[in-house]
């Protein structure tokens, strides 16, 4: 099912989206001893994790990893870790043994072979399994993808592997990101995205034609989990 949750401005649906993500981390404490989350780059995060980090949590029980990363350096300005550094680790002096970065400096097949393994060694899991986050957190292209999925590519039909190297849409094309089976086995999936540019293939992947390679994020909104949608400046959405 798809849950709404609609603003008419960014910082509110990012202040909503962290109090839903924090929550479900604490009842992942309560259950388990510790939480996971894999978070997403773009635009939108910096304001969920400036939110985030004002919310009480015991940080040290939680472990973080990225759905994608750009093929850069983790100081380049278009990497999805900088900017988490930047607006949550280091702020809230995060343990660095609990961050799980990929490697976008390295070859993009080498860094989603390392990146694939290092979650297999977080989840002491073996090969062949998948890893089950307690939350994934994903935003959307103005084109439908979510993740480093985008339209068209063979990966979207791939439900066994972890990681791998794509190939985006715009530059840096050269990209690391989950996978199909790893984002359908997460406890919790959100969605944090806003603009105007959105609101044609938001429409689509809500009510469209069911059609994931032509927009990837139905992968999840058509799926039998449910989905939270934190939705900012898009009024007019038809919700299924």
């Amino acid at each position: 099912m798809n849950r709404r949750h609609e603003f008419p401005e960014p910082k509110a649906a990012a202040e909503a989206c962290a109090e839903l993500i924090v929550r479900l981390l604490h009842q992942a404490v309560r259950d388990r001893g510790r939480a996971s989350l894999a978070v997403s780059g773009g635009r939108s995060p910096a304001l969920l994790f400036d939110a985030m980090r004002t919310l009480e949590f015991p940080w040290t029980h939680l472990d973080v990893f990225f759905v994608d990363e750009r093929a850069v350096p983790p100081g380049d300005p278009d990497s999805n870790y900088r900017l988490a550094n930047e607006h949550l680790f280091l702020p809230l002096d995060f343990p660095e043994e609990s961050v799980y970065r990929i490697d976008g400096e390295l070859d993009p097949p080498k860094a989603a072979e390392l990146y694939a393994a290092a979650i297999q060694g977080a989840f002491e899991i073996d090969a062949g399994q998948l890893p089950v986050f307690d939350v994934i957190q994903h935003g959307m292209g103005p084109d439908g993808h979510t993740a480093s999925l985008f339209p068209g590519e063979p990966l979207i039909a791939d439900r066994t592997g972890i990681a791998a190297a794509v190939e985006g849409a715009k530059s840096p094309k050269n990209r690391i990101t989950l996978l199909p089976g790893v984002l359908l086995n997460s406890r919790a999936t959100v969605f944090l995205l806003d603009g105007e540019d959105k609101r044609a293939a938001l429409q689509q992947v809500l009510t469209g034609l069911h059609d994931p390679m032509e927009y990837p994020a139905q992968l999840l909104s058509r799926s039998q989990k449910d989905v939270d949608w934190f939705v900012a400046g898009i009024p007019g959405i038809t919700w299924p």
